[in-house]
């Protein structure tokens, strides 16, 4: 696991200026402390740092083939590379080492874009090829590993692990994108392939981009998409033992490691799975990490340890405080772009947990969206069997009038909310999910937003957003549509983006098993009855685990890392609130409408109304252009702050 980053000039062989590249290089430090390099050539600069996890000895990167015409610098692992090896050594390429980056190399030189295609595994990657005169990035399927790049005016082309290393270099311009902005108010995250920044952007999942020195930059390529066929007649038993087959060999497969090894368990089904699955493949207890929390409302710690009594695992625990807020300007600096996702605090301080004894941490991130487990999907499919009752020329007219005219009554037991009611059956099925997915909802945006921001946005709304992966989703069926657009927003805005840089900012690696892509493939290939059967999601995981957890475990209530924001914002955040909502940094932008900051202010803190999702939202955004935009505090400086406050 390491940060890449780089400077490739598109037009000729301009000269790289080497304190540039390693400024560029050095702000990703976290990401890869044990070793930093850079590679410089006539219009090619690579820089990289390294957390060295497999072949520590030989694996220092820039890497280069054997007689030194194509250079890579990469970051993630790919688990299958083993078995490439003597494909390509078949092939006549020669090994100098026992990475997995020198058969990405190698693979390039075979196999030329399709590469990627051959590997499994989570990675980003920038190669130059001096015979070719071909600049080439590449980045996993789900996302799990970032890659941002940026287009400079002179056609200098920058690339990094985070958006930070591109700022790094000085002329990155942080002109913020308006599209950016409604996005994040509408989701809590810049959606791919956006960043908050107009000259910026990420690779997509998936994705390749391929630059011939010289000639008209191409937009980037796809090479994998998920299929949900749904065609697969395979039985329940059989099912089962075959997923407990495919789950312990993607386990089995990231196990490979020459440094300490370990996992993330908080005893929810998916963490639990993947212990589970652990100890049954290795030889030694397993290293397991936990956090608790002061208040047992959001402790799940007995669950977790539960599991870890029951496979004997080396688990250890901290507590941390509910009232842990003082992360709220470090989580601007790991972040780089505006992010709202509260659970990043509990992320970052279980990461920081687990660092103390692993490198590496295998987690349980990607079974609900694999599996089907979140509540919001039982929910999706009850509205649209209501929804399939009508067509949609009929429901839209005559709900959407009742809609409008049916009072608001959010104070009211929910049998007599009728107007969100009338609301969801107005919608499609893609505007449904989306409008449940959104932390400021359209209506709310539309207040918060003044009319410049509204100028400047022309009309776009993140629902577009929704639309175009719905377009590609190549089904019908409402779980599965929900599925494909989940994989391809929330997961990768949301929760990658939240587990990369959390544990990055420990040098820790976190591994995914539940976001192999062939199981991910071969769970779209069943019914979606085996995910969520009546009011059970998860339900084929949940049966296979049956012999290996016990039913609490498998069958209680779904917690997550949850933060009392609500108490928060009305006590000991209460004057900081107000001070930022009301502030002069937001108000300068000229984008919010101090209005409306002001009722979501008073409301909230009167106990009126519950607005913590959007006051956090706010304050991120505000810390966002504090620490980011603004840079009035160094980021090394804030985590040193932090680390002395753990």
């Amino acid at each position: 696991m390491c940060g890449i980053t780089g400077i490739f000039d598109t037009r000729g062989q301009r000269s790289i200026d080497p304190n540039v590249l390693k400024r560029m290089n050095d702000s990703q430090q976290h990401r890869g402390p044990d070793e930093g390099s850079v590679h410089l050539e006539p219009g090619v600069g690579l820089g990289h740092r390294r957390l060295s996890i497999i072949d520590v000895a030989t694996g220092q990167q820039p890497l280069f083939n054997e007689d030194g015409s194509v250079v890579i610098v990469y970051n993630g692992e790919i688990y299958n590379y083993q078995s490439l090896i003597p494909e390509l050594q078949a092939l006549g390429h020669v090994f100098h080492t026992r990475s997995d980056t020198e058969v990405v190399v190698h693979a390039w030189e075979a196999w030329g874009e399709d590469c990627v295609k051959r590997f499994r595994g989570m990675f980003a990657f920038a190669l130059w090829d001096r015979n070719r005169q071909t600049f080439f990035m590449g980045r996993d399927r789900l996302a799990v590993k970032p890659m941002y790049y940026a287009l400079l005016d002179d056609g200098m082309l920058l690339f990094g692990s985070e958006l930070k290393s591109l700022m790094a270099h000085g002329r990155l311009k942080r002109d913020i994108d308006p599209l950016a902005i409604e996005e994040y108010f509408a989701f809590g995250y810049v959606a791919e392939p956006r960043t908050i920044f107009r000259q910026a952007a990420k690779l997509s999942p998936g994705h390749t981009l391929t630059i011939r020195r010289g000639q008209p930059i191409p937009e980037p390529k796809p090479y994998w998409d998920v299929r949900f066929t749904l065609d697969s007649r395979i039985g329940v038993e059989d099912a089962c033992i075959e997923l407990q087959r495919r789950l312990t060999e993607s386990v089995r497969l990231r196990l490979i490691s020459e440094v300490p090894l370990g996992a993330f368990l908080s005893g929810g089904v998916d963490s639990s799975a993947v212990v589970a699955t652990m100890a049954g493949v290795t030889n030694g207890p397993v290293n397991t990490c936990s956090i608790a929390f002061d208040d047992p409302k959001f402790d799940e710690a007995r669950f977790a340890q539960t599991v870890a009594d029951r496979y004997r695992t080396d688990h250890y625990v901290e507590t941390v405080r509910t009232d842990d807020f003082e992360l709220i300007d470090t989580l601007a600096h790991l972040y780089d772009e505006p992010y709202a996702d509260s659970s990043a605090m509990p992320t970052y301080r279980v990461s920081q947990l687990a660092r103390k004894r692993v490198t590496v941490a295998l987690s349980g991130d990607g079974g609900d969206e694999t599996f089907g487990g979140y509540r919001r999907y039982r929910l999706h499919l009850m509205e649209e069997r209501m929804r399939s009752a009508l067509p949609h020329a009929v429901r839209q007219p005559l709900f959407g009038l009742l809609g409008r005219i049916y009072p608001k009554a959010d104070w009211a037991p929910r049998v007599f909310r009728a107007k969100t009611t009338f609301e969801g059956m107005a919608r499609t099925a893609v505007e449904a999910y989306c409008h449940s997915m959104q932390i400021l909802r359209a209506p709310m945006r539309r207040q918060l937003f003044s009319t410049r921001l509204k100028h400047e946005l022309g009309g776009y709304d993140a629902q577009e957003v929704f639309d175009r992966h719905a377009a590609a989703a190549d089904t019908d069926d409402p779980l599965a549509l929900i599925q494909y657009l989940d994989l391809k927003t929330y997961l990768v805005g949301d929760i990658n983006t939240k587990v990369d840089r959390a544990s990055m900012a420990h040098s820790l690696e976190v591994r995914e098993p539940l976001m192999d892509h062939e199981l991910v493939e071969w769970m779209a290939t069943l019914p979606s009855s085996m995910k969520v059967r009546g009011q059970e999601g998860k339900f084929l995981l949940k049966k296979a685990m049956e012999p290996h957890l016990s039913h609490d475990i498998l069958y209680r209530p779904k917690m997550g890392f949850a933060v009392p924001l609500a108490r928060w914002f009305r006590g000991p955040l209460r004057e900081r609130v107000r001070s930022t909502l009301l502030g002069d940094r937001l108000a300068e932008t000229g984008w919010f409408n101090r209005d409306y900051l002001s009722h979501l202010v008073d409301a909230h803190q009167s106990g009126a109304r519950d607005y913590s999702a959007p006051i956090w939202t706010m304050m991120m955004f505000d810390a966002f252009l504090r620490n980011v935009v603004d840079g009035s505090t160094p980021r090394a400086a804030a985590v040193e702050r932090d680390e002395a406050l753990a």
